[in-house]
């Protein structure tokens, strides 16, 4: 495998690209951000359909393309360029590693083949109210009864589209530790609750399980090992987003220097604006460089991919969120306004710099590694 992007990969999300400036452009987002559920359907559909996004790594024996994370990545960029609302991060990021990881293949054929075309939502719940995005297997406890089989009860918080979710796989307590389950969201047993987050355009939900039915997913007791893979691939998936999203802050406050005059000139004619584009733009580029590394190591370099995904993860949201806010700056009053875009960009960059774990806890992680 190469870091060189291939004439598929720039075709494919050129085409993506396209799509959402169509369907989904970021007025699409301000839509949806004000209803109970930031998800579309149709677009959902077509994305996967039209476009084949949903079955990139998912095998081709259960109606995927089997392409790589690398490829995927791409696509994420472009997701990130528009703020797409929507599960394409719990359902491809979490949800198909996680199954991946479990070698389960009758729970593979059950769930795979609906996501890939686009006909199911599933998301990945395991933080308990109040704990560490570490902490595994606290939110839930799961229990096998005779002529019941296995039920799961406890409340799950901060679930990614949860109210969009068609099954969950929650990973809760058993006696022989942490393991996966998957719950149908619509059946019984299962509340949802809507959370009110900093980022209008992410959904989150907490579920509240009372003896749901659920049906078990890999082997007992290997819940943390399946989530530690499938949060590594969620890292690298959502460093490109926010890379994505990063680049759509430069070239919106790139394109307001040129436009805006004061005292008889652009704007971007100033050497203080100037050098504020200049050094994201630089910052930018780093974390690029990041997150396609960290993808193309799902495929080529399993064994750096614990360190790189989460340094990939660090490393974007710190460009995306000095990208964000030196948007607003440039852009002034205007882009204090509710009316305007930038704020939308700056609450999903506060928001990504804590999602599945904070820039200090990937770097205490890494010294960790390496015995520093």
């Amino acid at each position: 495998m190469s870091l060189a992007v291939t004439a598929e990969q720039e075709d494919l999300r050129a085409a993506v690209g396209r799509f959402l400036d169509t369907r989904s452009p970021l007025a699409r987002a301000r839509e949806l951000m004000g209803r109970p559920v930031q998800h579309d359907p149709d677009v959902w559909r077509a994305l996967a359909v039209d476009l084949g996004v949903h079955g990139i790594g998912i095998p081709e024996k259960h109606g995927g393309t089997g392409t790589d994370v690398q490829t995927l990545a791409h696509v994420f960029e472009e997701t990130g360029r528009v703020l797409l609302p929507g599960p394409l991060l719990t359902t491809l990021g979490l949800a198909v590693p996680l199954l991946l990881a479990s070698g389960d293949d009758e729970a593979q054929a059950r769930h795979l083949p609906g996501i890939a075309a686009g006909e199911s939502v599933v998301t990945v719940g395991w933080l308990a109210p109040g704990a560490d995005w570490d902490a595994v297997g606290g939110a839930a406890t799961a229990v096998s009864r005779p002529g019941r089989g296995w039920t799961v009860s406890g409340r799950v918080a901060l679930v990614l589209d949860g109210l969009a979710a068609d099954v969950c796989l929650v990973v809760a307590g058993t006696p022989a530790g942490p393991s996966v389950f998957a719950v149908d969201t619509a059946g019984p047993g299962v509340t949802r609750h809507p959370v009110r987050a900093l980022d209008p355009t992410r959904g989150l939900a907490e579920i509240v399980l009372d003896d749901a039915p659920c049906s078990p997913i890999g082997e007992e007791g290997a819940g943390s090992a399946m989530l530690a893979a499938a949060r590594d691939r969620a890292y690298v998936l959502l460093a490109a987003e926010m890379v994505g999203a990063a680049q759509a802050c430069l070239d919106m406050a790139v394109g307001y220097a040129r436009q805006r005059r004061q005292f008889g000139r652009e704007i971007g004619s100033f050497q203080a604006i100037k050098h504020k584009c200049a050094e994201v733009l630089v910052e930018i580029e780093g974390a690029r460089s990041c997150a396609r590394y960290a993808a193309w190591a799902c495929g080529a370099s399993a064994e750096e991919v614990p360190v790189v995904a989460g340094l990939a993860k660090a490393a974007a949201a710190e460009a995306f969120f000095r990208a964000a806010a030196e948007n607003l700056q440039i852009h002034g009053g205007i882009g204090f306004t509710w009316e305007h875009d930038a704020h939308l960009f700056l609450k999903r960059a506060k928001a990504g710099q804590v999602l599945f774990g904070d820039t200090t806890a990937f770097r205490l992680r890494l010294a960790d590694r390496l015995g520093i």
